[in-house]
C-alpha cells in the first residue's frame, strides 16, 4: 500500500507537469462515473439503516449496497427491510466480506434471490476461488459474484480470472496503486470480465472516467465522510454519477490543511 501511494504521488506529479488532469492524460472514456451507496453496517440498527437508505436514494443513487453476515435469518431480515425502503426500481447490493462456507452461502443466495438482490460479494473468502466458481455457477442467473479488492498485483487479478471466479473484478488502488488498476483493466478486456472500483471514490474518479470497461465506483460511506473533511476532489455528483473537475490538474485532490490541522501528530 505504501508502494501504491508512491505510484499515485508519480503519476500525479507526471499529469501536474503537463498541466493536465490525470483523466486526460489517460485519454478520457466517459464524462462521469456511476455510483453506489455503500455501507449498511451489520451493527447499524434498522433505524439507521433506514435513515442511510434514504440518504442516498435522495442523492440519486441507483444502487445500494449493505453488509451481511453468515446470519441467514439476520441476513433476510435486512435486506427484506432494505428492500422495502429501496422499492424495486433500485438495484440491491450485499456484501458478506467472505464470512461464509460456500454451502452457506449458496443458501443465502438463494433466499437473496427473493428480494432480488443483484451483487452478491466476497461469499467466501476472496483466496477461496474454487468456492468463488462454484457459488457463481450456482447462484442465480442475474446475481453477479464480485471479488478482488485486495488485489497488490497483476498476477493475483489474473489467477482470479483465470479461475473464472467472478462475474465483476473489484480493484482497489489504495492497495495496487494506478498502476495496477491499469493493468487490472487490460486483464479485464482481454477475459470481458467488467471492472468495478473498490473504495476511496475521490480517487478511483479519474481512473473511472479514463478507463473502459468500467461498471461502477464504490460510494463507501466512511471514505467519502472523511475525504468531504479533509480533502477537495472538486468532483460533484449528480443523478447517481460523480462528475470530475476537469479545472483540476493531476488526481484533482487537495488536502484542507486548516482542517486537518487539529489531527496533526507532532
Amino acid at each position: 500500500m505504501a508502494i501504491a501511494a508512491v505510484d499515485q504521488a508519480l503519476w500525479d506529479l507526471k499529469a501536474r507537469l503537463l498541466d493536465l488532469p490525470l483523466s486526460a492524460l489517460w485519454g478520457r472514456a466517459r464524462a462521469s462515473i456511476p455510483i453506489y451507496g455503500s455501507g449498511g453496517f451489520v451493527t447499524y440498527s434498522a433505524v439507521r439503516l433506514q435513515r442511510q437508505l434514504e440518504g442516498w436514494l435522495e442523492q440519486g443513487l441507483t444502487s445500494v449496497k449493505i453488509k451481511i453476515g453468515d446470519d441467514l435469518d439476520q441476513a433476510e431480515q435486512r435486506v427484506a427491510l432494505a428492500r422495502e425502503v429501496i422499492g424495486p426500481g433500485v438495484g440491491l447490493m450485499v456484501d458478506a466480506n467472505g464470512a461464509c462456507r460456500a454451502r452457506q452461502a449458496l443458501a443465502l443466495a438463494e433466499c437473496l434471490g427473493e428480494q432480488r438482490v443483484c451483487w452478491f460479494e466476497e461469499p467466501v473468502s476472496s483466496d477461496d476461488l474454487e468456492g468463488l466458481r462454484w457459488l457463481r455457477d450456482r447462484v442465480p442467473d442475474d446475481m453477479a459474484i464480485a471479488a478482488g479488492e485486495y488485489g497488490w498485483d497483476s498476477i493475483y487479478f489474473r489467477r482470479m480470472l483465470q479461475a473464472g471466479a467472478v462475474d465483476v473484478l473489484q480493484v482497489d488502488a489504495t492497495r495496487c496503486g494506478y498502476t495496477g488498476f491499469l493493468h487490472a483493466a487490460e486483464l479485464c478486456a482481454a477475459f470481458n470480465v467488467p471492472l468495478s472500483a473498490h473504495c476511496a471514490p475521490a480517487l478511483h474518479t479519474p481512473l473511472c472516467v479514463a478507463v473502459p470497461g468500467i461498471r461502477h465506483a464504490e460510494y463507501f460511506h466512511d471514505h467519502a465522510r472523511l475525504e468531504a473533511i479533509l480533502f477537495d476532489s472538486g468532483d460533484s455528483l449528480h443523478n447517481g454519477e460523480l462528475w470530475p473537475d476537469l479545472d483540476r490538474v493531476g488526481h484533482g485532490i487537495e488536502l484542507r490543511r486548516a482542517d486537518a490541522e487539529p489531527y496533526q501528530i507532532s
